[in-house]
């Protein structure tokens, strides 16, 4: 019996174009960011209630290389504009689950004062529900607000016009921890 062995680069097309053809299906994102865009791991944003314009700004950010993940990286390489405004109006359109997170006692009582003195509601909104092209952060899953605000204070995540590498510069990494727990415990 004779078995026919695909070459790879056949095997590598196939595989680039069922990626492509899928990409833009809102349920393979279900797999890292939860059904609906609200994630249940800590360190991957939830996306339901995101600003539409924010959430194709990112996903445009993946695609060109601005911003860079394992796994976000090679899905949005195969996102056109089109896919990037579909996905966007989808996960807007998602409603976010109420936090799982509760901020500690002490942090809560902080959290309104850091946010003031670092101006996050300027950008954000008062409630950092997100505006535009800035994200929502009430809600947002701890782990992740952590790592991206150290990160931006470390200047290594990507963003398009350096306000918030510039913003984080002036937090301590307790006003990280104090900012990530208070905003993660927020609803709206």
């Amino acid at each position: 019996m004779i078995f026919a062995v695909p070459n790879a680069a056949a095997l590598a097309a196939a595989f680039l174009f069922s990626a492509a053809v899928y990409a833009a299906d809102p349920n393979l994102c279900a797999a890292c960011h939860g059904e609906g865009g609200n994630s249940t791991n800590p360190a991957v944003p939830s996306l339901a209630g995101q600003p539409r314009q924010f959430i194709s700004t990112a996903l445009y950010m993946f695609r060109e290389g601005y911003r860079k993940d394992a796994q976000m990286s090679p899905l949005a390489a195969q996102l056109s504009n089109a896919d990037l405004n579909e996905l966007a109006a989808h996960f807007s359109s998602q409603k976010p689950a109420p936090p799982r997170h509760q901020a500690k006692v002490d942090n809560a009582a902080a959290g309104p004062t850091l946010t003031q003195k670092f101006n996050c509601t300027q950008c954000h909104g008062p409630k950092l529900l997100g505006l535009q092209q800035m994200p929502r952060l009430a809600g947002q899953q701890f782990e992740y607000l952590r790592e991206q605000l150290r990160a931006f204070k470390a200047g290594k995540r990507g963003e398009l016009d350096g306000n918030m590498t510039a913003a984080a510069q002036a937090l301590s990494d307790k006003d990280i921890e104090v900012l990530a727990d208070y905003i993660a415990g927020l609803g709206g």
